[in-house]
Protein backbone atom coordinates (compact mmCIF):
# COMPACT_ATOMS: atom_id res chain seq x y z
CA UNK A 1 0.00 0.00 0.00
CA UNK A 2 1.29 3.66 -0.84
CA UNK A 3 0.46 6.62 1.48
CA UNK A 4 0.26 9.83 -0.33
CA UNK A 5 0.64 13.02 1.86
CA UNK A 6 -0.55 16.32 1.33
CA UNK A 7 1.13 19.20 2.61
CA UNK A 8 0.93 23.18 2.04
CA UNK A 9 -2.57 24.26 3.16
CA UNK A 10 -3.56 26.89 5.67
CA UNK A 11 -5.32 30.06 5.43
CA UNK A 12 -4.56 32.86 3.20
CA UNK A 13 -5.94 36.34 2.27
CA UNK A 14 -7.73 36.68 -0.99
CA UNK A 15 -5.06 37.35 -3.80
CA UNK A 16 -2.74 35.67 -1.93
CA UNK A 17 -0.77 32.18 -2.62
CA UNK A 18 -0.01 28.67 -1.30
CA UNK A 19 2.17 26.09 -2.43
CA UNK A 20 0.38 22.71 -2.15
CA UNK A 21 2.48 19.28 -2.16
CA UNK A 22 1.83 15.75 -2.70
CA UNK A 23 4.60 12.94 -1.08
CA UNK A 24 4.14 9.29 -1.70
CA UNK A 25 5.71 6.68 0.49
CA UNK A 26 6.99 4.50 -2.44
CA UNK A 27 8.27 5.35 -5.65
CA UNK A 28 5.38 5.30 -7.99
CA UNK A 29 5.26 8.74 -9.82
CA UNK A 30 6.88 8.14 -12.66
CA UNK A 31 4.25 5.67 -13.61
CA UNK A 32 1.21 7.41 -12.60
CA UNK A 33 -0.77 10.21 -13.21
CA UNK A 34 -1.16 12.89 -10.98
CA UNK A 35 -4.76 14.71 -10.32
CA UNK A 36 -5.41 17.63 -7.84
CA UNK A 37 -9.16 17.51 -6.64
CA UNK A 38 -10.77 19.42 -4.34
CA UNK A 39 -14.37 19.33 -2.14
CA UNK A 40 -15.96 22.53 -0.74
CA UNK A 41 -18.22 21.94 2.29
CA UNK A 42 -21.62 20.69 0.70
CA UNK A 43 -20.39 20.62 -2.51
CA UNK A 44 -18.94 17.50 -4.77
CA UNK A 45 -15.29 16.71 -5.14
CA UNK A 46 -14.03 18.29 -7.88
CA UNK A 47 -10.92 17.72 -10.81
CA UNK A 48 -8.51 21.03 -10.35
CA UNK A 49 -5.59 19.89 -12.44
CA UNK A 50 -4.04 17.19 -13.59
CA UNK A 51 -0.52 16.04 -14.77
CA UNK A 52 0.46 12.90 -17.14
CA UNK A 53 2.81 10.82 -17.12
CA UNK A 54 4.13 12.72 -19.94
CA UNK A 55 3.58 16.06 -18.45
CA UNK A 56 0.72 17.16 -20.11
CA UNK A 57 -1.11 19.37 -18.07
CA UNK A 58 -4.67 19.98 -17.03
CA UNK A 59 -7.05 22.74 -15.67
CA UNK A 60 -10.59 23.04 -14.30
CA UNK A 61 -11.75 26.28 -16.00
CA UNK A 62 -12.19 28.10 -12.70
CA UNK A 63 -8.51 27.69 -11.78
CA UNK A 64 -6.95 28.09 -15.33
CA UNK A 65 -4.51 30.96 -15.06
CA UNK A 66 -4.16 30.92 -11.66
CA UNK A 67 -2.95 27.31 -10.75
CA UNK A 68 0.01 25.57 -11.66
CA UNK A 69 0.05 21.70 -11.21
CA UNK A 70 4.31 20.11 -11.19
CA UNK A 71 5.26 17.18 -10.81
CA UNK A 72 8.98 15.73 -9.33
CA UNK A 73 9.09 11.91 -10.66
CA UNK A 74 13.24 11.78 -8.89
CA UNK A 75 11.54 12.40 -5.39
CA UNK A 76 7.90 11.30 -5.50
CA UNK A 77 6.60 14.41 -5.48
CA UNK A 78 4.04 16.26 -6.56
CA UNK A 79 2.98 20.19 -6.21
CA UNK A 80 0.01 22.88 -6.69
CA UNK A 81 1.27 25.86 -6.98
CA UNK A 82 -2.29 28.50 -6.35
CA UNK A 83 -2.03 32.34 -7.29
CA UNK A 84 -4.35 34.85 -6.52
CA UNK A 85 -6.32 32.57 -4.36
CA UNK A 86 -10.22 33.77 -4.40
CA UNK A 87 -12.66 33.04 -1.26
CA UNK A 88 -14.57 30.20 -3.40
CA UNK A 89 -11.11 28.35 -3.90
CA UNK A 90 -11.26 27.19 -0.28
CA UNK A 91 -12.16 23.95 0.05
CA UNK A 92 -10.19 20.32 1.28
CA UNK A 93 -7.68 19.51 -1.22
CA UNK A 94 -6.84 16.15 -2.12
CA UNK A 95 -3.70 14.80 -3.97
CA UNK A 96 -4.79 11.22 -6.38
CA UNK A 97 -2.47 8.99 -7.77
CA UNK A 98 -3.41 6.59 -10.26
CA UNK A 99 -2.63 4.17 -13.24
CA UNK A 100 -4.97 2.44 -15.10
CA UNK A 101 -2.77 0.08 -17.59
CA UNK A 102 -1.62 -2.83 -15.92
CA UNK A 103 -0.44 -2.94 -12.87
CA UNK A 104 -3.36 -0.47 -12.13
CA UNK A 105 -3.69 1.25 -8.84
CA UNK A 106 -5.41 4.60 -7.85
CA UNK A 107 -4.17 6.10 -4.45
CA UNK A 108 -5.52 9.07 -3.06
CA UNK A 109 -3.91 11.81 0.23
CA UNK A 110 -6.07 12.50 3.36
CA UNK A 111 -6.16 15.88 2.31
CA UNK A 112 -5.26 19.43 3.34
CA UNK A 113 -7.62 22.37 3.69
CA UNK A 114 -6.92 25.88 2.29
CA UNK A 115 -9.11 28.42 3.31
CA UNK A 116 -9.04 32.03 1.79
CA UNK A 117 -10.99 34.65 4.10
CA UNK A 118 -10.07 37.98 4.78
Amino acid sequence: QVQLVESGGGLVQPGGSLRLSCAASRNIFDIAAIVWYRQAPGKQRELVAGITTGDYTYYADFVKGRFTISRDDANDTADLQMNSLKPEDTAVYYCNVHRSRDPPFDYWGQGTQVTVSS
